[in-house]
C-alpha cells in the first residue's frame, strides 16, 4: 500500500467543488495525543504513523515543526523518539493549530472571481466577515482546551 502524503490544502467550496481539507491540526492533536498518553516514554515516528494511517515522513516533517514550537521534542539514536516539551496541561489546542497549520486562517477563500459577476464581486468581503466572526468564537476554545484534556478522554 502506498501511503498518500498529508495534504497541506485549505478547505474550500465554491461553486459547487469540495477541495481537499486541512488534517495538519487533526493529525497533530493525534500526534501529541499518542506522545502524552504515554508520556514515560519516547515514541517514533513509525510507531505514531502507525496509529494516524499516515507514513512516518509525514509525522517526522510535522514533529519537527511542533518542535521549533517548542511542543515537542526528539532524541536520535537507537532510543531515540518523540516526547512533549513541556506538560500536556501547558499545552492549548491554539498553541498545536498555531505551530501545525501554515495558514492563519481555519477558512480560504477561493482566489478567482468573475469581475463580471455582482455576486463574485462582493463574496470575498461577505465570506471574509464571516469567516472571522466564526473563528471569533471558535478561537476562546482552542485557548482553553488543552492537550491534557483530550487525553484524559481516551482513558
Amino acid at each position: 500500500m502506498t501511503e498518500k502524503p498529508l495534504d497541506k490544502r485549505p478547505i474550500c467550496i465554491y461553486s459547487g467543488y469540495i477541495m481537499a481539507a486541512n488534517s495538519r491540526f487533526a493529525v497533530a492533536l493525534h500526534a501529541l495525543s499518542i506522545i502524552a498518553h504515554r508520556a514515560d516514554t519516547r515514541h517514533t515516528s513509525k510507531d505514531i504513523a502507525g496509529s494516524v494511517a499516515t507514513n512516518p515522513v509525514v509525522i517526522r516533517r510535522l514533529l519537527a515543526e511542533l518542535a521549533r514550537a517548542g511542543i515537542v521534542e526528539a532524541a536520535h539514536g537507537a532510543k531515540g523518539g518523540f516526547r512533549l516539551a513541556k506538560p500536556a496541561s501547558n499545552i492549548s489546542l491554539h498553541d498545536i493549530r498555531q505551530a501545525a497549520e501554515d495558514c492563519g486562517s481555519m477558512f480560504a477563500q477561493h482566489g478567482k472571481k468573475n469581475e463580471k459577476c455582482p455576486v463574485a464581486c462582493r463574496m470575498a468581503v461577505i465570506l471574509k466577515s464571516l469567516f472571522e466572526r466564526v473563528e471569533a468564537k471558535v478561537a476562546p476554545e482552542l485557548k482553553r482546551t488543552t492537550l491534557a484534556d483530550i487525553v484524559a478522554q481516551l482513558d
